[in-house]
């Protein structure tokens, strides 16, 4: 008996979740993005959507980045299940397939695709039920640099452009960065993502530029780290220098950094500490006010 009540719970969890998990994809531009060279998947960016199921929904959004070394995206354990975790708390997600170096696409194509999705996210934030002041970006690794790069290199849209999305702040309220590559100019930096996103060759100023410890500004939004100190793909000093660049200006921000774990572990591993991330992080959008529902 016990056993079938375990299993009629489970079913019933799991329908709930899928329940709230009903994603369709949105082309970022549906003519044809701004520099494409072609028309496949991967010249075409896009947001895959997992609205926050309407009694759970507290109007706060996320654009989620997997990472991928700007080379590919890590779309499970860093994509939908991360948007699966936030719907389960109320949290709209949309994930974001960015162009990637490998195909060509350089900087600043890349962060363009993100400044986008953060556009049409806010102008359709009353139609999707969602405040457009509380929507943030999660980024793992290379993701977390887009993520990072979104958050130290924001505008206040175009007053005088055509397109409606345009008009849009690119500014996102928050940042969750997990394991996140933000140098490219120091020793710990990840010399795969900047040579994809940057080539071999890139100038020296493009390259500070794109180093995002250098770049965080007052509106530099409050920002969620977490990292390992075993990583040796991505150093964790990625994450504690941006974390002071964040304190030196007073900007909200935690820093998580675990004793184990290497290099992209998504939500983390069952019995590790790391796995505790999800759980701090929602405590965090919670003290931070960014999950109150909307009225």
């Amino acid at each position: 008996m016990k056993i079938f009540l375990f299993l009629l719970i489970s079913f019933f969890t799991l329908a709930n979740v899928l329940a709230q998990s009903s994603p369709d994809t949105l082309r970022l531009w549906p003519e044809g993005a701004p520099g494409a060279t072609g028309t496949e998947e991967k010249d075409m960016p896009s947001l895959i959507r997992y609205p926050a199921s309407a009694s759970m929904a507290t109007g706060a959004a996320v654009v989620v980045c997997p990472g991928g070394g700007y080379n590919m995206l890590a779309m499970d354990h860093e994509g939908h299940q991360i948007a699966q975790w936030l719907n389960s708390f109320g949290v709209s997600a949309y994930i974001l397939t960015y162009r990637l170096g490998k195909n060509g696409y350089k900087h600043p194509i890349p962060m363009n695709d993100g400044k986008r999705a953060i556009r049409t996210v806010r102008a359709n934030a009353e139609e999707w039920g969602i405040d457009p002041n509380r929507i943030g970006v999660l980024g793992f690794s290379a993701g977390g640099h887009m993520a990072s790069t979104l958050g130290t290199h924001l505008d206040s849209g175009g007053a005088d452009a055509v397109d409606p999305i345009d008009l849009q702040s690119s500014r996102p309220d928050f940042m969750v960065l997990l394991y996140p590559v933000i140098s490219f100019t120091e020793d710990y930096q990840h010399k795969g993502s900047r040579r994809s996103l940057l080539g071999e060759d890139a100038d020296a100023e493009l390259v500070a530029s794109l180093s995002n410890e250098r770049q965080v500004k007052a509106d530099t939004p409050p920002t969620f780290l977490v990292h390992t100190t075993e990583d040796t793909g991505v150093p964790p000093e990625n994450s504690i220098y941006f974390y002071l660049a964040l304190r030196e200006k007073n900007i909200p921000a935690e820093l998580h950094v675990f004793e184990k774990g290497r290099h992209g572990l998504g939500m983390g591993s069952r019995y590790s500490a790391f796995s505790a991330w999800p759980e701090l992080c929602e405590a965090w959008m919670l003290e931070r006010g960014f999950l109150v529902p909307t009225p």
